[in-house]
């Protein structure tokens, strides 16, 4: 091949990249003519994230969004780094599904255009619309563009969770089912097997085991619903619910608690949902969207669940660290295990 093309081995995986999406331009999207300016943009812990345009005659473009595994990779999903769901992601074929489902009961998510094939050569993923927006947790708790829009954004939070919560997992039979009891027992055999003993999560665990939920009618979770996966707009609010790869069939009130667990209110810790809002701006919406009535003890069962769930994914870290990947994203993240305990203590007190 390479003597065939003396060229091929010249080009980055960029420029392959940008040929392939043109093929498919042409094949695929009714009056493109071909791609432009494809770049691949920072956001995206697991999964590659790549903006392109789609060109037609006249001038007019459209902007789109490729998602895709890395490197193109013929395979499902790893392991998701964001934690949530059992800590396994869902292949990318089946997340659009899940995006088209949400679509349907109006969640804001940028719709999906097309799911790629293997006649394609780009991998597992997909196409999706491009969603103009700011997703950095920081910016959305403190830059003054959107101090008259934060005091919105918990109610509008519930009121989104209780559209996602009325998807019937029927709708969904791709996705894992996983019981409280389950979720606890995968993250405390995590945190057993990190051979670091942290007296504070023992603690954390026990608190848990002894205050399991009861049983109740499952629906589809998003498994990370939180600032920092929401893309909002001055004025707007939530434009866009993003990274639905730790989506699963459980019990709803995970979503609710999971936005509410420090580490995603940015620093602004006296804004507990988020880092905006309050929790009961954020039950009220969820009850007047049609969610069922929030149990606030059942709730703080899942918002010790994500501080802990958070911590031992940091505590995993270390051994990432020793082990071949001495990154100083690895590092610092490590080290946060240590915040994660005061925050758990805190939370356990009397």
């Amino acid at each position: 091949m390479a003597a065939d093309n003396p060229q091929a081995d010249t080009k980055s995986p960029a420029e392959i990249l940008a040929e392939r999406l043109g093929a498919l331009a042409h094949r695929r999207f009714h009056a493109a003519n071909g791609v432009a300016r494809v770049a691949r943009l920072t956001a995206g812990a697991t999964q590659e994230i790549w903006r392109f345009d789609l060109t037609h005659e006249g001038g007019s473009d459209t902007p789109l969004i490729l998602r895709r595994t890395p490197a193109g990779r013929m395979a499902a999903a790893a392991s998701g780094a964001g934690g949530g769901g059992g800590g396994s992601s869902i292949s990318l074929d089946v997340e659009a599904e899940v995006l088209r489902l949400a679509e349907g009961v109006h969640v804001p998510v940028p719709s999906v255009k097309y799911v790629l094939s293997p006649q394609d050569e780009l991998g597992v993923g997909f196409i999706m619309e491009y969603v103009e927006g700011e997703t950095l947790g920081g910016r959305i708790v403190r830059d003054a563009r959107f101090e008259a829009t934060r005091p919105k954004l918990a109610r509008q939070c519930g009121e989104i969770l209780a559209r996602i919560h009325s998807i019937s997992p029927g709708a969904a039979p791709k996705l894992r089912h996983q019981t409280p009891a389950e979720l606890v027992a995968h993250w405390r055999a995590a945190y057993d097997n990190s051979n670091c003993p942290r007296p504070v999560f023992d603690l954390a665990f026990a608190w848990l085991q002894a205050r399991l939920p009861p049983a109740r009618e499952p629906t589809l979770v998003h498994g990370d619903f939180r600032n920092g996966n929401l893309m909002f707009r001055p004025g707007e609010g939530v434009v866009a619910v993003l990274d639905w790869e730790l989506a699963h069939v459980g019990d709803p009130m995970e979503d609710l608690g999971w936005i509410c667990v420090n580490p995603w209110r940015f620093g602004v810790v006296d804004k507990p949902v988020g880092g905006f809002g309050e929790r009961e701006d954020l039950y009220a919406g969820y009850e007047a969207a049609g969610g069922e009535k929030v149990d606030r003890a059942h709730v703080r069962f899942w918002e010790v669940f994500g501080a802990l769930r958070w911590g031992v994914m940091c505590a995993g870290m270390t051994a990432a660290f020793r082990m071949g990947d001495p990154s100083v994203e690895r590092a610092v993240i490590a080290r946060r295990a240590s915040e994660t305990e005061v925050d758990l203590m805190r939370m356990l007190a009397p």
